[in-house]
């Protein structure tokens, strides 16, 4: 029965049984329910007997862990993390092909323990203390000038040497570039609180992967952590910072894309069954209008400059704090009216006010045809804008762990995304700022998305939906989709043979 039918045939069924009063149909509610299925994402994916099979287990393997007496996407992510490394799905979801991450921010790619062990111990790299309790790192040939805050800069290496315990210092690093700490719910007791450590923390690690030599390494190591994660194509946002070397030289956003570009070269060449990478051009909102304008029309020629390379453009920084899309109008319709094609990629609706005009960045974004929504938490309480998007295929890119760690949610089970998973809602899956959150790929939040958020209802073709989401909502040119769909149907068939 076609669906449109089924529909028509449902609703008089509920019509009559209202009016009559008469014992429902069982055959009618089992349609209804099957209908109600058939939304969600994932619902009308047609399983192969293997895939039912593995299915089936993960299912049984679902029930097991809502019955268990702590269920991990209830607690707090920091907290969670030890039992979802036990979890047998999890461990599944690792072995899943997942497809494309599409929302990383460059500052966060790579863990932050490789940062520590690895860039902070090369030779020339000074610290220093601020007087906010944050750090400051800087590669030099000489010793570094004082600053507004920084007075003192000590060479590492040397700092070290007179250290009883280097690895407890090392420790103490971590704790300036992440977010992880064993009491979030003590030490961040409000948004306000999460977001001014967040940005401490970017801030910290500039130092270390805008140098030159430790970021041509910082990005090769960013494209192995995805790859050993079963990701095959990577979206980065970044503001391609000013990117220096020992002696003081700065290159220029040129300079960044085409190493940029020589990185992914090289690692596709090393790793045949990794597609490549591109870049989503980010400026801060605390920006002026000018200051927008001018990067729009940098981001215009820097497309046209590098066409493979670049993606397109969003801005970034917490919107509840900084300005509205819609204060930078005139920048963001420039590319419009002087005929020119620059792909929107926006974060709007990371937020939790509803009403605000920072609420209305999700109309707005669509407004500016947007080709995803980053975030759009705030999506469920704007129905025009949900049904805008659906009708205009414009995907959410979730980051359920993002979401929780910055305090919009703390329950994943009441997170919003629950509502639009039932709706078969455009979506992908991605991390946003793995590294500050102890994380690493996509299989965290894929987990907390389908044990969490998809509840029960979640199954194996809630998983595929959403990993091939991945690559059709990709921003490659369809030849390069159609290779990577081949691509990730190729691995998926060979996970779910090792797995059944």
């Amino acid at each position: 029965m076609p669906l449109q039918q089924a529909l028509l045939t449902a609703a008089s069924l509920l019509w009559w049984v209202a009016g009559a009063g008469a014992m429902p149909d069982p055959a009618q509610r089992d349609l209804l329910m099957r209908q109600e299925a058939s939304r969600q994402t994932g619902g009308r994916v047609a399983l192969s007997k293997a895939e039912q099979k593995l299915d089936s287990y993960l299912h049984q393997l679902k029930e097991q862990e809502m019955a268990g007496a702590l269920f991990p996407p209830a607690l707090h992510f920091f907290k969670a993390k030890p039992l979802i490394q036990r979890s047998r799905i999890f461990q599944l979801l690792q072995k899943m092909p997942k497809g494309a991450a599409l929302h990383i921010h460059s500052s966060s790619l790579v863990s932050a323990e490789w940062l520590v062990k690895n860039a902070t111990y090369r030779p020339n790299c000074y610290i220093c203390f601020t007087w906010d309790s944050s750090v400051r790192f800087l590669f030099s040939d000489r010793q570094p000038f004082p600053r507004w805050d920084c007075f003192y800069w000590q060479l590492l290496q040397n700092l070290r040497s007179k250290l009883p315990d280097p690895a407890s210092f090392d420790d103490s690093l971590l704790q300036h570039l992440t977010l992880v700490t064993e009491d979030p719910d003590g030490q961040y007791p409000s948004q306000d609180v999460v977001w001014d450590k967040f940005e401490k923390a970017f801030i910290a690690a500039a130092g270390l992967v805008t140098h030159a030599p430790v970021l041509r390494d910082y990005l090769y190591r960013g494209l192995e952590e995805l790859h050993l994660d079963n990701i095959l194509y990577l979206e980065l946002r970044s503001g391609l910072s000013r990117t220096y070397e020992l002696d003081g030289t700065i290159h220029d956003k040129v300079w960044t894309l085409r190493l940029f570009q020589e990185v992914t070269r090289k690692f596709v060449q090393d790793h045949p069954d990794f597609l490549g990478a591109r870049i989503i051009i980010s400026v801060h909102r605390a920006l002026s209008v000018p200051e927008v304008k001018t990067a729009v029309m940098e981001a215009i020629q820097l497309q046209k400059t590098f066409p493979d390379v670049v993606a397109g453009f969003d801005m970034v920084g917490r919107e509840d704090a900084g300005r509205t899309l819609w204060y930078f109008r005139e920048a963001l319709s420039l590319p419009a009216e002087l005929g020119d094609k620059l792909p929107y990629f926006f974060h709007a609706g990371e937020t939790d006010t509803e009403g605000t005009d920072v609420d209305q960045n999700i109309l707005d974004a669509l407004i500016f045809n947007t080709s995803r929504i980053g975030h759009g938490y705030a999506l469920a309480h704007h129905p025009l804008a949900r049904e805008l998007s659906r009708k205009r295929n414009v995907a959410v890119e979730l980051c359920p762990i993002s979401n929780q760690v910055l305090k919009l949610v703390l329950d994943l089970r009441n997170h919003p995304a629950a509502v639009l998973m039932s709706e078969g809602h455009p979506m992908v899956i991605s991390s946003d700022d793995p590294s500050m959150f102890g994380n690493t790929g996509l299989s965290y939040d894929f987990y907390q998305a389908f044990v969490g958020i998809g509840g029960l209802k979640a199954n194996l073709g809630t998983l595929k939906e959403l990993a091939a989401n991945s690559i059709r909502f990709s921003s490659l040119p369809e030849r390069l989709k159609e290779a990577g769909r081949v691509m990730w149907q190729r691995k998926w068939e060979s996970f779910v043979s090792d797995n059944t």
